[in-house]
């Protein structure tokens, strides 16, 4: 069964605990907190003060995905913040095997993301320090984009790779994904989910939640 981490990015802000109430009561594990700075993604999204005021009111492990530019600079701030998984980019400004340092001397656990372009043989390098590796499906920045086909060979690549470690690390996908395609990327390898607004934008977030754990 997969491990289901339901986006912020789309929900109700207007009505944030009790969505969230509705995720974790129907078996969502992770909570996913996509934070934006404007640069790395030409979006902005919400911060350090959000994920620590919802810390006070829920359990979920806070899957923390930074597009930042500078993510090293911010990780103790995530993690003091209540983050449990603190993922970065690749792609960012930060050097790699630092952030990854930092993000284990805070006492969280470190997540790796690449982007839909990027060659998943990047992550051979650090394989065996992450905790969790998160495959882009749609160009990060923006919610409800369509996933792109292309991004199932990375999925398979990342799961070799894990497998070969024989580690116990998260293979995240995210990005398009929905009930009729979400089989896709657990054949592929994927064994956690982000779905944004195919949960927190469903008519039933609690059925939503349900069906995405039938997976």
């Amino acid at each position: 069964m997969i491990k289901l981490s339901p986006s912020l990015l789309s929900a109700n802000f207007w009505e944030l605990k009790k969505d969230i109430e509705l995720i974790e009561k129907n078996g969502a594990e992770y909570l996913h907190l996509d934070v934006m700075d404007g640069h790395f993604v030409p979006n902005i999204s919400f911060g350090i003060p959000v994920i620590k005021s919802l810390r006070k009111y829920s359990s979920l492990v806070f899957d923390v995905h930074l597009m930042i530019s500078d993510p090293l600079r911010y990780v103790n701030d995530f993690a003091n913040a209540g983050a449990d998984i603190i993922t970065f980019h690749y792609e960012s400004d930060s050097d790699t095997a630092a952030t990854i340092k930092a993000i284990h001397d805070a006492g969280k656990k470190a997540g790796l993301s690449i982007k839909p372009k990027t060659s998943p043989e990047v992550l051979d390098k650090f394989i065996n320090d992450l905790d969790l590796v998160l495959i882009m499906t749609v160009e990060p920045g923006f919610g409800g984009q369509k996933l792109i086909p292309e991004t199932l060979e990375s999925v398979k690549y990342a799961r070799k790779l894990i497998d070969k470690t024989g580690k116990a690390i998260d293979l995240e996908v995210d990005g398009g994904i929905k009930l009729d395609n979400v089989s896709l990327l657990t054949q592929a390898g994927a064994d956690t989910i982000v779905a944004g607004s195919s949960v927190f934008g469903a008519e039933d977030i609690g059925k939503a939640t349900a069906e995405f754990k039938k997976f």
